[in-house]
């Protein structure tokens, strides 16, 4: 990963990476939502409702993985001090927050037909919602400080000690009595659904992974640049000051 530490390699790579990865957005939400809408059957107990499951579902798993995404990008950060690592973890976290709200909502909608309420403080329900606090006070946190560094290693730390809600959420279901149903899709039988609602589930959900890594690049191409602008700023300052300092000590002499 180290050969992608200079930001004009990996900036060449994002250019090559980007148009294909919106290129299958586009065909990945096409084929799911056909799918999703048309070729699958409504639930004989929930109905249409059920269709509310190829968003919620994929939403969830992405909330999942964008934040081990950070953690990892922290790690990194620390560990090995990885130049681009602070930037990626800064430009995930924003994307798991959107994911893992528009999680909680629609699991909100889908729960108010099917269990009577909006919301109850259910272990998956309230884990899901630390989580999404997590990633707000890494956001937070991360500009928090005048000194960026300072800030990068606090928010970093914070998203490292957070990580461990990740089992949390996913075992949930299987520690604790919830109203969720246990793992249906992941498990070591098989998936235990039938493969008309299967396919368009995993298709969305390669939908929110190429989405997810088209808007990293955007979003760290954007990183990027502010850093440049900062540096170009910074010097800009440091030599007005020794423009301001150079005829005093002339003078004196």
């Amino acid at each position: 990963m180290h050969h992608f530490a200079n930001p004009t390699r990996f900036l060449r790579l994002a250019d090559r990476i980007q148009p294909w990865a919106a290129s299958l957005t586009m065909a990945f939400v096409l084929s799911g939502l056909y799918f999703a809408l048309l070729s699958s059957p409504a639930d004989y107990q929930q109905g249409e409702t059920v269709r509310i499951m190829y968003i919620h579902v994929p939403a969830a798993w992405m909330a999942l993985f964008c934040y081990t995404a950070l953690a990892v990008s922290c790690a990194a950060a620390l560990i090995w001090k990885h130049p681009l690592a602070s930037l990626a973890g800064r430009a995930t976290a924003p994307i798991g927050a959107c994911f893992t709200l528009l999680a909680l909502v629609t699991g909100s909608l889908w729960g108010k037909p099917m269990w009577g309420t909006w919301w109850v403080w259910d272990a998956r329900l309230t884990s899901v919602l630390i989580l999404f606090f997590l990633y707000l006070g890494y956001m937070a946190l991360n500009n928090a400080f005048d000194d960026p560094e300072r800030g990068h290693k606090a928010s970093a730390i914070l998203a490292l000690v957070g990580f461990i809600n990740v089992p949390i959420i996913k075992f949930s279901v299987d520690w604790w009595n919830t109203l969720h149903q246990p793992a249906s899709v992941i498990k070591m039988s098989g998936p235990a659904i039938h493969s008309s609602m299967l396919i368009p589930l995993f298709l969305m959900a390669l939908a929110f992974k190429a989405y997810f890594v088209w808007v990293l690049l955007i979003r760290m191409r954007g990183e990027i640049n502010a850093m440049k602008v900062r540096a170009l700023r910074m010097r800009q300052v440091h030599d007005a000051e020794q423009n301001r300092s150079t005829p005093v000590a002339s003078e004196a002499g």
